[in-house]
């Protein structure tokens, strides 16, 4: 997903999780597979995409994106949730259930 998907800001409808990172960045690299397995969980209640900063910095800018990875939870297009950093696996399972009450 690029800039054009996310001029106006994210309208799409249902859950999603936007993950903003860099080709670079080891923290990054770090959170991937716990996003992979998180997808493989949650598939069908909730859509993880990413956003390279590098490639898209009009959206990060947007957004306020000042550290890298940042994840932005959007429910119906609404911002719900911003987690900078990379987080354990678990921590990111229960704020998927705190902001989408999917568990």
């Amino acid at each position: 997903m690029g800039n054009d998907a996310f001029d106006g800001g994210f309208s799409g409808q249902g859950n999603y999780i936007v993950d903003f990172w860099a080709e670079w960045c080891p923290p990054c690299k770090m959170l991937a597979p716990i996003l992979e397995d998180v997808a493989k969980e949650f598939t069908g209640k909730v859509t993880i995409t990413k956003i390279n900063v590098d490639e898209n910095p009009a959206t990060a800018s947007e957004f306020g994106i000042s550290a890298i990875p940042t994840l932005l939870f959007f429910s119906d297009g609404k911002l719900v949730e911003r987690i900078p950093g990379a987080v354990p696996k678990q921590t990111l399972k229960d704020a998927i259930n705190k902001a989408f009450a999917v568990a």
